[in-house]
């Protein structure tokens, strides 16, 4: 069975590896929901059940897709979303940012809704608004752990400076940034950081983004549409 490991100091403990949902709805080409629910199924029998969504994606059906996987059986999954990012239904181009106190609790009450669930286990600030001090962003959102509708706070892809003055604030379970083989950013701060300070690191796209799995070896094996052929 899978480890579990604690994210941060505030209590909240998931499977060692996590699941991110991204590519279930959107940048990776095609997506097939009910395979998408049978990934879910396979990887909560393997013992993950740490899943990684965000607003942002699809966007908003990704949200809707991992609250399908969880129905009926809330308490055995650990969910973590994000919000920050703005998105369009029908501008599929727009992309917006947001870490206002006021979109905060808005972007936090339609996750809620579209996940279908009271609490959300990990909430993050997917990337920090530059129009907005991010101990604003953070107040609003340590609002939000006081209401009980998120038990605790994470970060994407910050500066060490930044999180030191996000955690002055309330604070910080996990930060999230990519990690992998190519991408080693983190290993010149921010992993000794969390390490010293009780915050968990959460890779994402550890695999680079499916390109060190060996199975993608040239471009034709992405999709059309796919993100990657960027």
């Amino acid at each position: 069975m899978i480890q579990q490991r604690n994210l941060g100091s505030q209590g909240l403990v998931a499977s060692q590896l996590g699941l991110g949902c991204m590519g279930m709805s959107e940048f990776y080409g095609p997506h097939d929901d009910q395979a998408s629910l049978a990934v879910i199924d396979r990887a909560l029998a393997l013992g993950i059940n740490f899943l990684d969504t965000a607003d942002a994606y699809g966007p908003y059906t990704n949200e809707v897709l991992v609250g399908k996987a969880i129905r009926g059986r809330r308490e055995k999954f650990v969910v973590a979303t994000k919000f920050g990012f703005v998105r369009s239904l029908t501008d599929s181009q727009f992309r917006g940012m947001s870490g206002k106190p006021a979109y905060v609790k808005q972007a936090c009450e339609a996750s809620l809704q579209r996940l279908g669930i009271d609490t959300i286990d990990l909430y993050y600030l997917h990337r920090v608004d530059p129009e907005t001090p991010i101990e604003e962003t953070v107040g609003a959102m340590s609002r939000l752990v006081e209401e009980g509708k998120v038990r605790a706070l994470g970060l994407s892809e910050v500066s060490v400076s930044t999180l030191q003055r996000a955690a002055a604030v309330h604070p910080i379970s996990a930060v999230q940034t990519e990690y992998s083989l190519w991408s080693r950013d983190p290993e010149q701060e921010m992993l000794s950081y969390c390490q010293s300070n009780g915050i968990a690191f959460v890779a994402y796209s550890p695999l680079g983004r499916g390109f060190l799995t060996g199975t993608i070896r040239t471009p034709d094996a992405l999709a059309a549409d796919d993100w990657r052929r960027n």
